[in-house]
């Protein structure tokens, strides 16, 4: 199909309202063979439960089966564009000279990895976690940045320092601060609200990036401050498990916080 981004409209992002959902339907709305990473195809949806890669979290992967001729679509990577989310991979089992080819409109069944898009959520909620936990911890006055959550080595940045000689000290307090919470539990929320309302929950004001006449999505760990943030994340706090604060360095006016979870 050759439809150009802007006769396609949005992909609705079913995630954002129900982020533990691994199985649904859809319409397609544009199979395309793109001469992007070595000629890749991707499917582009009038939904999706597939979270795109952003937000220093990696996507999900899994597969997509068109309802009547029963061809499957496996999905190595996911791509948010211009409010389209492209779906890359291929069809199982196919040579690229016989690849088929699926018409718009068709009904499509959607299948996440939940093995994947558990871990990702879980790092994705510890970091998070740890945000909530510089507060407690004495060190509310950095302020937060970006934040890292692939498996391969996930971390939290913030901008500004604190003396060298308390950083042993406040590693040990903010594991153990993390942990605590992660005992206790406590549900795991995201909304899209009004910004007014969106505000007030995250303790009365959001990033400067963000619009005032926009409507942003807010997610809530237990009865801490919201934040806005469009990723996926765990149904409970306990759902972590564990985190270890395996290092914090500090350079350059800013704390670099490295952590992992547990098994």
């Amino acid at each position: 199909m050759s439809e150009s981004a802007m006769d396609l409209g949005q992909t609705k992002l079913d995630y954002f309202e129900d982020m533990w959902k691994l199985e649904s339907k859809s319409t397609l709305l544009s199979h395309i063979k793109s001469n992007e990473g070595g000629g890749r195809q991707a499917l582009v949806l009038e939904s999706t439960i597939f979270h795109p890669q952003g937000g220093g979290q990696p996507s999900d992967t899994g597969f997509i089966i068109d309802r009547q001729s029963g061809l499957k679509f496996v999905v190595v990577d996911v791509r948010l564009k211009d409010g389209l989310v492209f779906h890359y991979g291929s069809f199982e089992g196919s040579r690229e000279e016989d690849d088929g080819e699926l018409e718009r409109g068709c009904e499509v069944c959607l299948y996440v990895d939940g093995e994947r898009r558990s871990l990702n959520s879980r790092l994705h909620s510890a970091g998070h976690l740890l945000d909530t936990c510089m507060r407690d911890v004495g060190l509310n006055h950095l302020e937060p940045g970006k934040g890292y959550h692939f498996p391969d080595g996930p971390f939290v940045e913030y901008k500004g320092t604190f003396p060298q000689d308390q950083l042993q000290t406040k590693q040990k307090e903010l594991e153990a601060e993390a942990n605590k919470l992660i005992s206790i539990g406590g549900k795991v929320s995201a909304s899209v609200l009004a910004y007014d309302e969106a505000a007030e929950l995250c303790g009365g004001s959001l990033p400067e990036y963000i619009s005032k006449s926009s409507k942003p999505r807010i997610v809530k760990l237990g009865n801490n401050p919201g934040c806005p943030c469009g990723g996926t994340h765990v149904a409970n706090i306990s759902d972590i498990r564990a985190v270890k604060v395996s290092q914090i360095r500090m350079k350059k006016g800013f704390t670099k916080i490295f952590y992992n979870i547990g098994s």
